[in-house]
């Protein structure tokens, strides 16, 4: 009853987890037979959606959405590596600045206005350490 699609990545939704068993070579052969593609077995996920949806980098959950927890990871490792090469001097601040602008726009799809806060206090951290090593 319910499909989201973005580029390669979708979510069905219904109350009928039969339905969606049935479903699942349905749309495998679709794929193969239509479009020369195939299903990704260890993607196939049925679950209740109250258990959230993983989806584009967030878990979507009945009334909040959330990054994803390998995302904000990832987040935060990159920006620090991008906060190295500025003060290196690898990249300049304007670089720097466009990335942050990057992960603060997709912080701000999801429920994360304390998370977007931590970030910003981290990098102003990172910052302080790098003016005091070059000192």
């Amino acid at each position: 009853k319910y499909y989201i699609r973005y580029a390669d990545d979708f979510v069905i939704l219904s109350y009928d987890r039969v339905y969606l068993d049935e479903l699942i070579p349905k749309i495998d052969l679709f794929l193969k037979t239509k479009l020369s593609l195939s299903l990704h077995e260890s993607k196939i996920i049925i679950r209740k959606y109250t258990q959230g949806i993983d989806f584009l980098g967030y878990i979507i959950l009945p009334y909040v959405i959330v990054p994803r927890t390998k995302t904000k990871r990832r987040v935060f490792k990159k920006l620090k590596e991008r906060i190295e090469d500025l003060g290196s001097g690898k990249i300049s601040e304007e670089s720097f600045h466009q990335t942050l602008q990057s992960y603060l726009g997709y912080l701000r799809h999801a429920n994360s206005y304390r998370l977007a806060q931590v970030l910003k206090n981290q990098i102003w951290f990172w910052q302080d350490n790098l003016r005091g090593y070059r000192g």
